[in-house]
């Protein structure tokens, strides 16, 4: 593998092992025995089966390529958290994951502790071996990935009750003013992209390669709630000449309106968040539309979407202003808007951009079971960058693809505007 990781001590890989680990489990300390096992929508899944198929990723990946395989802590496990890996076996199906009422929580968390206990012997005997590392370096990386989907799937499934519901409360403050829209221009050119060599990364941010660019402006803030009310006032949402055809059809066919996370209140439009319902802030970055919705607002606004490497470009000379997210303190928190003058391009939402999710030049799987991690999913989705408040900042780095179906909306997508210019 193309990684420069370091030899870190025993103790320190021990150390952040039980930190990721142990942040996981945070995130499920406000939810109730029947949160964990409800399921909203068949893209996500209870946080249950989060909490055990993310130990199963260890257990299955982790310590065989650290030579220390032994019988599983149950057969039926291997069947019941794999998600997607076909070299790995059979698997329950996805869309059924609601209906896994056994095993039990308690049966869980002692899965978690029986693989916790395996993985921490292996590691204090020693930096395990290449190949062992890179897998632990994903399997950390892949767990984090699943603290973002929790927050995701437990803000999908507290949206779908028929009353207002609260993961966390928190106090939100005032909002912050709304700074106006610059643009940030790029010559264009031949730049390079993607990962290099040094630190952790995913095969599909690599090889890094040169593209050509065109000369273009970015945005250098997403499109607030106060700017898509705008959009929303004047038609959009019933203007057929802003949307893509599926895009529209789309639309239509759902009776949508607004975004994802919106709802209305009488003469109002409110909010729905980790922390309840509030106002609509003008201010806030928008956030669960669809690459439909981005595409259509872009036209109204007499712009368009970024392709990937447009956004890349500009965020490699911004990456040492990237926000931590809540995983700083492992709370979430509400997107806020950028503040003051700063450029803000990571970590407010994720950000549609029209290129769709392919193979880099060049591009090879990663060796081993792990082949199957990204690259089988390089047909029908689009590139998303940035990352949200939610995502956790190791992954929020310029050269991370982040990627969904183009009528996703229950993520946290937002939008950044691009236009071209003259040479």
């Amino acid at each position: 593998m193309a990684s420069n990781l370091g030899s870190p001590a025993p103790a320190s890989l021990v150390e952040r092992y039980d930190r990721v680990r142990a942040a996981t489990l945070a995130l499920a300390e406000p939810l109730s025995p029947e949160d964990m096992v409800a399921q909203s929508r068949t893209e996500a899944s209870p946080v249950k089966w989060h909490l055990g198929h993310t130990t199963w990723f260890f257990e299955r990946f982790f310590l065989p390529a650290a030579g220390a395989a032994a019988e599983p802590f149950d057969p039926a496990f291997d069947h019941l958290f794999n998600s997607y890996y076909e070299s790995a076996g059979t698997m329950h199906p996805r869309p059924k994951r609601g209906l896994l009422t056994r095993p039990s929580g308690e049966r869980v968390q002692a899965y978690r502790r029986a693989v916790d206990e395996r993985v921490r012997t292996v590691l204090a005997r020693g930096s395990p071996g290449p190949r062992a590392r890179h897998v632990l370096e994903v399997g950390l990386a892949h767990e984090e990935q699943h603290q973002e989907l929790i927050l995701t799937d437990v803000f999908d499934l507290l949206s779908a009750h028929p009353l207002p519901q609260v993961y966390e409360p928190a106090d939100l403050g005032q909002a912050p003013p709304v700074r106006p829209l610059r643009w940030l221009r790029h010559d264009g050119g031949l730049v390079e992209v993607g990962a290099g060599t040094e630190g952790f990364s995913y095969d599909n941010e690599r090889p890094r390669h040169r593209v050509w660019l065109r000369p273009f402006a970015l945005a250098d803030r997403l499109v607030t709630c106060g700017e898509y009310l705008r959009f929303m006032e004047d038609g959009g949402y019933r203007r057929f000449e802003l949307w893509l055809s599926e895009g529209w059809a789309f639309v239509r066919a759902r009776g949508i309106e607004a975004p994802g996370d919106f709802r209305r209140d009488g003469d109002r439009w409110v909010r729905r968040t980790l922390h309840g319902e509030v106002p609509v802030r003008p201010s806030d970055p928008v956030t669960c539309v669809s690459l439909y919705e981005a595409a259509a607002y872009a036209a109204w606004a007499g712009a368009r979407l970024p392709t990937e490497f447009e956004w890349e470009a500009v965020a490699s000379a911004h990456a040492g202003e990237r926000v931590t997210g809540h995983f700083a303190d492992r709370r979430p928190r509400l997107p806020l808007a950028p503040a003051g003058g700063a450029t803000q391009l990571f970590g407010d939402a994720w950000e549609w951009t029209q290129s769709a999710y392919a193979p880099y030049p060049g591009f090879r799987p990663d060796d081993g079971p792990l082949f199957e991690y990204n690259g089988k999913f390089m047909c029908n989705q689009y590139v998303l960058r940035g990352g949200s408040f939610a995502t956790p900042p190791g992954h929020v780095r310029p050269s991370y693809r982040n990627f969904f179906p183009a009528d996703c909306r229950y993520q946290f997508t937002g939008i950044r505007l691009a236009r071209d210019e003259p040479a």
